[in-house]
Order: structure tokens, then C-alpha cells, then sequence
């Protein structure tokens, strides 16, 4: 069987700015509040944003006292992140790189996977960020990641879905691969008059083949809520998990 493609470079770029950024932004502080809360966060801390795209959630950590360190790979996203800490007046050590080779032992309090940025890679390539997440995290530390809940997505499952902003469009074609656990996604974009095609896709995980793949990773208790830090639930369209080291 073959592996699906994932164009990273001309997925997470302009155009996803373009047509993503500003209803992320619009949920940024509510999604901060919740980070904070289901981290015990606290001024003082070193925190890792681990693939943190255009810094909606370090920026806005970083404002109540943490030190924050950013890691993505777009250079576009990073760009836009120190714009963004500098136009708030806050600083974050952006960085680029590729979270399966993380340069850091023990070095943060707390690791930050939010909004799907985890299950981009083959299945030992996923095992291996969240080896490479725990062994950066000093003992105690704590991990939250933000992914769609496959029950709820599963149950609901649409095969496209369009957005629009001023004209353009972004159209996906969806393919729930069951072999492979993976939401495999063909991306139309057209933006001022041009069309391209992005194909990516990403791990789909219930809560429980997650979490044995943390606890393989070093972890050592493991929990879920939902989008709103509720129970998680059939319904629930989010699935959060928080795990310590």
C-alpha cells in the first residue's frame, strides 16, 4: 500500500493564513484560558509550543509570564508568529524545525500540541514525536494535544467541504482511510483567479490507542476531555488529551 502525500510546504503557507487565520485568532484567548487551566500553567514556567504555526497560543501564553518557546516547520507561520509577539510586545524564542528531532532533554515545564498539529507522519514517525515531547519535559511535566475526536468525526463524516473568504476558495475532498486510521484530504484552493491542488492527511486516533502509545512513549498517566475541557463524549467534535511525564 502506498503512503498518501503530504505537502507540508504548500499546505501550511500563505494561503492558510489567508483563509484560516482570522477565525483562529478569534478563538485564540478562549483557547489560551483552556490551555492554561488544563496545564496548571503559571507565570515562570517553560512552556513548548510544539508545532506552533502563526503563534495564536505561544503569543498569548507568553502575555501572562510564561517562557515560551515556538517550534514549526513554515517559515511563513514563524514569520507571522514574530510579527504577531512583537506587535503585542511579548517574547518567544520562535525556532524552526522538525518536531521528530527536537533538540531539547528535560529542558520545559510544559508541551503544547494544539488544534490537529500532531499524526502528520507514518505511524513509527508519530510514535517517535511523542517519544522525542516526553524526553523534552522534566519529571512531573505535562503534555496537552488538541486533535479531531474520531468517534464524533467518524459519525458525521463529510466527504467535502468548502470555505470562502471575499471569492476565494478553499474545497476538500475528504477519504476516511480504515485501514490506516487516516483523513486523507485532496485541498482545492482558488485565491485571485489561480487554482492549485494540496493533498495532505492526518491520524485519526480513539482515546485509548492514544493513550497506550503515550504510555509506550514515557508518559505515565494519561486523560481526555472534550473541546471545552467537558467530558469527552461521542458528541464531543474535540478530543483534548493530557498526559504527564
Amino acid at each position: 500500500m502506498s503512503e498518501p502525500t503530504f505537502d507540508a510546504e504548500n499546505l501550511f503557507d500563505d494561503d492558510y493564513l489567508y483563509f484560516f487565520a482570522g477565525p483562529l485568532d478569534a478563538r485564540g484567548d478562549a483557547e489560551a484560558d483552556l490551555v492554561w487551566r488544563l496545564l496548571d500553567l503559571r507565570p515562570g514556567m517553560d512552556v513548548l509550543d510544539l508545532a506552533c504555526g502563526h503563534g495564536r497560543i505561544s503569543n498569548r501564553i507568553a502575555q501572562r509570564g510564561c517562557r515560551v518557546t515556538g517550534l514549526d516547520s513554515s517559515r511563513v507561520f514563524l514569520e507571522r508568529a514574530r510579527q504577531d509577539a512583537e506587535a503585542l510586545g511579548v517574547t518567544v524564542d520562535y525556532i524552526h524545525g522538525d518536531m521528530r528531532r527536537l533538540p531539547w532533554t528535560g529542558r520545559f515545564d510544559r508541551v503544547v500540541s494544539w488544534f490537529t498539529a500532531f499524526g502528520y507522519f507514518s505511524d513509527c514517525d508519530n510514535q517517535r514525536v511523542l517519544a522525542q515531547a516526553a524526553a523534552t519535559l522534566r519529571p512531573g511535566g505535562k503534555i496537552a494535544i488538541d486533535l479531531n475526536n474520531y468517534a464524533a468525526v467518524a459519525r458525521t463524516y463529510q466527504r467535502s467541504t468548502v470555505v470562502e473568504r471575499d471569492g476565494d476558495l478553499i474545497v476538500d475532498r475528504h477519504h476516511l482511510d480504515l485501514l490506516t486510521s487516516r483523513n486523507i484530504v485532496d485541498r482545492t484552493i482558488i485565491r485571485d483567479g489561480r487554482t492549485r491542488k494540496v493533498p495532505f492527511f492526518a491520524r485519526m486516533f480513539t482515546f485509548t490507542e492514544l493513550r497506550d502509545w503515550m504510555l509506550a512513549a514515557g508518559f505515565t498517566t494519561v486523560q481526555a476531555v472534550g473541546a471545552d475541557g467537558a467530558e469527552l463524549t461521542i458528541d464531543s467534535r474535540r478530543m483534548i488529551v493530557v498526559a504527564e511525564r
